[in-house]
């Protein structure tokens, strides 16, 4: 498929008797940005390794925007890559550092420091661009790490714990220009992170690894749907007919109400269930503790079910993989 710009085939890799990554499959779309999850030792750096050329695999296949495995220095000129730890000579300024690396990639001197320029002014470092690194902070070290990594217009763009340490407003900064990357530019982002909350703000789809092997994977709606055990709802209801109300949820299978707070009239409840239990039949989900209500002659003036969050997957699938 023409818009594929990223593909890995039962991609494996050992390090002596150890399997690293696990016959790794799947496919990532121009413009697409991917959330690459798992706990610590799950594979996740060793995943970007092979993908970036650094490791080669023991068997499987990948290739970038239609560039075998086999071609690692064609690959090299298509991708960008932040890794986890870099480091930034502090010597020199923020535009002399991405001139000289817009160089390396082949730009004639003067497209060189065009390049530079609007890269730093991408990332938000433009009035910074004549400082030393060495008087930049964390989180302007990660900015311009991103702007080295798009000196060369890559079709995939690799970043590894892009906002590690960064305080909150550092992590906006970072999220706003991945995001940018991917709608601007087109590019196809792989994201690898531990933040939950920001893979469900910018990621348009998910791998979820554990000890090498992708456990599940998908759109986030995909994802909860095949992982997620539990949901959560609030229902309105007039407030004399609170306690008939709870006498009918009462009946309903894996359901939990929460006891009463300030808004008496306002029953919350979550729901345990099966992964998949949802698809198919009329009482399955959340439509049992309506129908039990209604059944019961008590009006809803509102219901309110929380949509499914990746935290809630994620340690449901970890948990599942470990028992």
């Amino acid at each position: 498929m023409a818009d594929v710009q990223l593909e890995a085939v039962r991609l494996t890799k050992r390090f002596g008797d150890r399997t690293a990554i696990d016959g790794l499959s799947f496919r990532a779309r121009q413009g697409e940005v991917v959330g690459l999850l798992g706990p610590n030792g799950s594979g996740k750096t060793t995943t970007i390794r092979l993908l970036t050329t650094v490791l080669a695999p023991t068997s499987g296949e990948f290739s970038v925007a239609g560039v075998p495995f086999t071609r690692p220095i064609e690959i090299r000129r298509r991708i960008g890559v932040l890794p986890e730890s870099s480091g930034y000579p502090g010597h020199q300024t923020g535009e002399e550092y991405l001139r000289y690396h817009a160089r390396l990639f082949g730009h004639p001197r003067a497209d060189a420091i065009r390049v530079a320029g609007r890269l730093l002014a991408e990332v938000g470092l433009a009035e910074r661009a004549s400082s030393r690194i060495s008087t930049y902070s964390r989180g302007m070290r990660q900015r311009l790490g991103i702007a080295r990594a798009l000196v060369n217009d890559p079709a995939v763009v690799f970043l590894d714990e892009p906002t590690l340490g960064l305080d909150p407003a550092g992590q906006r900064q970072v999220l706003a220009i991945i995001r940018k990357i991917a709608v601007g530019s087109g590019a196809t982002v792989i994201l690898s992170t531990h933040t939950l909350p920001e893979v469900e703000e910018i990621c348009t789809s998910v791998l979820i690894l554990h000890k090498g092997k992708i456990l599940v994977s998908g759109s986030f709606g995909e994802v909860t749907r095949a992982v997620t055990t539990q949901q959560h709802a609030q229902m309105r209801v007039p407030i004399e007919l609170v306690g008939r109300a709870r006498e009918a949820l009462a009946g309903v299978a894996g359901l939990t109400i929460e006891p009463a707070d300030e808004r008496p009239d306002i029953l919350r409840m979550s729901l345990n269930e099966g992964p998949g239990a949802r698809q198919g039949g009329t009482d399955t989900g959340m439509n049992g503790p309506l129908r039990a209500v209604l059944s019961a002659d008590v009006p809803v003036l509102s219901f309110e079910v929380e949509g499914a969050r990746l935290s809630a997957a994620f340690l449901a699938v970890t948990r599942e993989s470990v028992q």
